[in-house]
């Protein structure tokens, strides 16, 4: 008798797919570490610059306002560079 797979292992089975899927490039082979770490760093720059924009939306202070923005700048120029 077999049984259904539950949603846990096909969740587990996508991610392993995904990760699997993110290690190779559009049909140039593996990527390299240094490419590795840049989508990493990106990543990361991203979901700093989503949390800053998030911030900035509900902070009231003018200085933690100001604060904000140069981060926001910060986070941007650094996306630039790495593209």
């Amino acid at each position: 008798m077999s049984m259904a797979r539950g949603w846990e292992s096909k969740d587990v089975e996508s991610q392993v797919d995904t990760s699997e899927r993110s290690k190779w490039t559009s049909g140039s082979g593996p990527k390299s570490e240094e490419q590795i770490k840049r989508e990493q760093e990106r990543k990361d720059l991203q979901l700093s610059r989503t949390r800053v924009l998030n911030d900035l939306e509900t902070a009231k202070n003018p200085n933690h306002r100001k604060s904000l923005e140069a981060a926001l700048a910060h986070l941007d120029k650094k996306l630039a560079e790495l593209n």
